[in-house]
């Protein structure tokens, strides 16, 4: 049995589909551990994983929440430029200690976020393998495809590369605190310098949650990289309590804005507004941005919760409305759920062009949201068949796709045999 040590942010986004692969592999008989900061600590305890700090210091008990509120304030370049700055930090952090604490548990492979950007820098200098995880939209770059973070079309048409090649361009200007952070580390450490943002990802595997039927067409994509599906259990998660004596068996409407940005409070009111007067229960996840008490008296009622069982909800939903992050968006394809999409920033956007690419949805810009128009697309995704019939095609497709089960498949394979484990 092997000791996997684990790097991800301090993201729901990112810590709910990385413990659940650290569970499965701990039911395995494996050993895993998780280094991160400190408010990571309770859901990497809740899967049963061990878990190891560093930048106490520098992120104290509170400090990511702290900074998730301000992100959750904002939208658009604003988020995302805040988001770079935060990256930043937490980067250097990572670097200054996560090799420590990973030579202190003895970790023999790590599992490295595709966001954490300084993490295959680390495994380097340690000399250890590594395997790269997309938790969020992959980043892996293609003339073909829009940058993650744009709500563009796919075409592969040339005037579509080339305005693909000047975001990727605007994106690495934008991003380069991040990487002159891992370009003096790599200097310092005698690594050699990268020559492509893709250099930094893993040659024995790269696992990615989307199915390949939830992405562009894709021509150079490395031999190891894998479309497992995504990483869910409720079993790794921590419990949600939630009303189900409330439920009233009208169709359900699940409308969530993630746990980042959601404190975005009007946009409830006007998701509220728009269900008003549907045959159909709206039920509002406010994912920790604020308290049901703290929310005016909203139109129609909606049944409002602090947390929500997700998984366990979307079981029973007909139609989800999020803000396209990447996990909410598979766990409602997984269950065949069709959605309405309100993107805010960072991979919302990509998330949302491939919503409607795949005719699983209705993408509603948050700059265009409004009450007529949201409600124009809820109407059409509820009553018209093949926004379902999408999305139970996807339902099949993540099904085939393996999950956790499948990463966890090649991730010991990589281990026992120390080559790249190739697409099947």
């Amino acid at each position: 049995m092997a000791h996997f040590g684990i790097l991800c942010p301090a993201a729901s986004g990112h810590l709910n589909p990385m413990t659940a692969l650290g569970y499965e592999l701990r039911q395995r008989g494996h050993r895993v551990t998780v280094v991160g900061f400190l408010d990571a600590k309770p859901k990497v305890l809740a899967a049963g994983l061990e878990f190891r700090a560093i930048g106490e210091e520098a992120f104290p008990v509170g400090a990511i929440p702290n900074s998730l509120a301000t992100l959750g304030q904002l939208e658009g370049l604003a988020a995302f430029q805040y988001t770079v700055k935060a990256f930043q930090q937490f980067t250097l952090t990572l670097l200054e200690e996560a090799p420590a604490a990973f030579q202190s548990v003895g970790v023999e492979a790590l599992l490295i976020d595709q966001t954490s950007f300084g993490g295959a820098t680390v495994a380097q200098f340690l000399g250890l393998p590594f395997i790269t995880v997309c938790c969020a939209l992959m980043l892996n770059q293609e003339p073909s495809v829009p940058p993650f973070n744009t709500a563009w079309t796919y075409s592969s048409a040339w005037w579509a590369r080339l305005r693909n090649q000047l975001g990727h361009n605007l994106m690495a200007r934008v991003a380069r605190p991040i990487t002159e952070v891992i370009v003096e580390y790599r200097r310092r450490w005698n690594l050699p310098a990268y020559r492509h943002p893709d250099d930094a990802y893993s040659n024995l595997a790269q696992l990615c949650q989307q199915p390949p039927e939830f992405e562009f067409p894709r021509q150079h994509l490395p031999a190891c990289f894998h479309f497992t599906g995504p990483y869910s259990n409720p079993a790794s998660r921590e419990p949600s309590s939630f009303p189900f004596e409330q439920l009233t068996g009208q169709p359900l409407i699940y409308a969530s804005l993630g746990t980042v940005q959601n404190r975005l409070l009007g946009t409830f009111a006007t998701i509220a507004e728009a269900c008003q007067d549907m045959d159909a229960q709206l039920i509002i996840a406010l994912g920790g941005g604020s308290t049901p008490g703290a929310l005016p008296t909203l139109p129609g009622s909606p049944l409002v919760v602090a947390y929500a069982p997700q998984l366990e909800l979307l079981q029973r939903t007909t139609l989800t409305i999020t803000h396209a992050g990447l996990n909410t968006t598979l766990e409602s394809l997984s269950n065949g759920v069709p959605m309405v999409a309100i993107p805010i920033a960072n991979d919302q956007p990509g998330v949302a062009a491939r919503i409607a690419w795949t005719g699983t949805g209705e993408v509603v810009p948050l700059k265009q949201l409004s009450v007529s128009r949201l409600r124009s697309a809820i109407q059409r995704v509820l009553t018209e068949g093949i926004y379902k019939e999408n999305a139970l095609k996807l339902q099949a497709a993540i099904q085939q796709a393996g999950g956790a089960n499948r990463a966890a498949d090649i991730i010991e394979q990589v281990v026992a045999t120390g080559k790249a484990v190739k697409q099947q």
